[in-house]
């Protein structure tokens, strides 16, 4: 369980920003060099670097070094992981609001019993 959580967190701290998430989508039609991952975004190799080691880290892309060439290529098992997550708690949520419309019905249709009303039996 703490290790999954430690992952999820990596993962949705990669997420967070949108150069990773760009990098990510362009990852997404093929393998990169991480020079053409950070291409489009008029930042420094450092930069570039620092974004790459992130989503490393977080499982979310593989490196594969041959000389001075880096190779990326996409993890997609990280982002499976998290929609999983976020999954299970939307559906937790639907029906907590599901159950608040039900509710919401009942009270409007005056079929919600008086105790539930605030209402006392003495």
């Amino acid at each position: 369980m703490v290790n999954s959580e430690v992952a999820l967190d990596a993962v949705f701290g990669a997420l967070s920003d949108a150069t990773r998430r760009a990098m990510l989508a362009r990852l997404a039609s093929g393998p990169a060099t991480v020079g053409e991952l950070g291409a489009p975004f008029g930042i420094t190799k450092g930069a570039v670097s620092k974004h790459v080691k992130v989503l490393e880290r977080s499982g979310l892309l593989i490196r594969d070094v041959q000389g001075r060439v880096h190779r990326c290529e996409l993890e997609p098992e990280p982002l499976s992981q998290a929609a999983h997550w976020v999954d299970e708690v939307r559906a937790h949520w639907e029906a907590r609001f599901d159950a608040l419309a039900d509710y919401l019905e009942e009270l409007q249709a005056g079929a919600v019993p008086s105790a539930a009303k605030g209402e006392s039996r003495d």
